[in-house]
């Protein structure tokens, strides 16, 4: 039996006061999930130019700063027929405008907690969209 190899992946979690921006999936195997903006990093690209071309290229969003939240491993059993991925996870300051979907994204919006509530969600994104959504609330405070 082979394994397939672990690829690298970006996501980036952009806040806007009380919501998280999330696409919904546009194509299997995941079609119909909410996640993060992101993809795969190209061979040769480095982790933040992946999180700034994904962003762009699935919302029309241009990320500014961009700081490392966490690394999550999907799949880490190759339990599914799915590719297993290193996923980094990025947040991103707000650059305004109203994002687009593009790409393989079907849907870009802004949602807030409690909305997430009723989405399917990939992963670990309601976890973290609630700890950068608590936290942004506190610096304000």
């Amino acid at each position: 039996m082979t394994t397939q190899p672990i690829l690298p992946a970006v996501s980036v979690a952009l806040v806007r006061g009380n919501k998280v921006l999330l696409v919904k999936r546009g194509r299997p195997p995941v079609k119909g999930v909410y996640a993060f903006p992101g993809g795969r990093v190209e061979a040769g690209e480095e982790w933040l130019d992946a999180a700034r071309r994904e962003l762009l290229e699935e919302t029309g969003l241009r990320a500014n700063e961009l700081s490392f939240v966490e690394e999550v491993m999907t799949n880490p059993e190759h339990a599914t027929s799915m590719p297993s991925f290193r996923l980094r996870v990025f947040s991103a300051t707000d650059p305004g405008g109203t994002p687009l979907a593009a790409d393989d994204a079907e849907e870009a919006a802004f949602y807030t907690l409690e909305e997430m509530q009723n989405l399917p969600l990939a992963g670990k994104v309601f976890e973290i969209a609630r700890e950068l959504i608590l936290n942004a609330q506190q610096s304000v405070s």
